[in-house]
């Protein structure tokens, strides 16, 4: 009886000796804790279960095992696809293998279009493809319902995957056409302007971002600092010519747009997408 903790009582074994879901967590967590005496364990599962990991998590400290404490449930909501609510119970599911493959074909006919003499356009199609997918399901609040649609996920203009990837080549296409300059000097008042000194702002921020990610197990934080990365170097690559005739100029310019390409990199690095140099 777990009413003292203000939570509901929980069944862990039937009058007949059979066996619940509740049974065989309690006995998964102590078979991962003995196996792997692991420092978090991490029930990624839709919130609707959230009442039965309290339970769960309840029932094993009262069982005496003080790494309960270490068990945390991370709820996300659901999903449905172009307005259409998901249910195998229905028969309308979408299996993973299927989206990726699709998704994959449409960044490769958008590439096509935009950038019909790409080369490994295949390579780039699959990077853009599944790198959208994965930013689309990371880029809202994990606890919130995801309507997923096409439109959105492959916008090379908007808040997605495929723009911040465009971002990041961007930046290694000006990395690129700067390493025949001789760039001894660099002059940081090049950088005192207001689309430059906003971008440095979340360039600082960064670290403190991925630390707070990680304490509350939000992915959407990251995706959120890198999208806002992205559209803040576009607005200082548009108001200021990166590559000029004032080399030490350029010269702060272009570490300010290396900077922003590791940090790109490393934000997609950590939502598990992959940044393209070309695309």
């Amino acid at each position: 009886d777990l009413s003292e903790d203000k939570v509901s009582p929980c069944i862990i074994l039937k009058k007949d000796g059979t066996t619940l879901y509740a049974t065989r967590d309690l006995a998964a967590a102590i078979y991962r804790h003995d196996t792997y005496d692991f420092a978090k364990c991490l029930y990624v599962v839709a919130y609707q279960q959230d009442l039965h990991f309290k339970q769960i998590f309840r029932v094993l400290e009262k069982m005496g095992y003080a790494w309960a404490k270490d068990c945390v449930h991370v709820a996300f909501g659901m999903v449905s696809f172009e307005g259409e609510a998901l249910s195998t119970r229905k028969g309308t599911v979408i299996y993973l293998e299927d989206l990726l493959d699709q998704a994959v074909e449409k960044a490769r006919e958008i590439i096509e279009q935009k950038s019909p003499n790409l080369e490994n356009k295949d390579v780039v199609a699959r990077q853009v493809g599944i790198g959208a997918v994965v930013y689309t399901d990371l880029s809202n609040n994990r606890i919130k319902d995801i309507d997923f649609r096409w439109d959105q996920a492959l916008n090379f203009d908007g808040e997605s995957g495929p723009y911040v990837q465009y971002t990041h080549a961007r930046c290694c296409s000006l990395l690129r056409k700067a390493e025949d300059l001789k760039l001894d000097r660099m002059d940081m008042q090049a950088l005192t302007n207001d689309e430059a000194q906003a971008l440095l702002r979340l360039i600082s921020r960064f670290p403190d971002v991925i630390q707070e990610a990680a304490n509350k197990y939000e992915p959407s934080m990251i995706t959120r600092a890198v999208t806002d990365i992205a559209q803040a170097y576009n607005r200082f690559y548009y108001e200021h010519r990166i590559l000029d005739e004032d080399l030490s100029g350029t010269a702060a310019r272009v570490a300010l747009t290396k900077a922003t390409r590791d940090v790109i990199r490393t934000g997609l690095y950590l939502i598990g997408i992959e940044a393209p140099e070309r695309m």
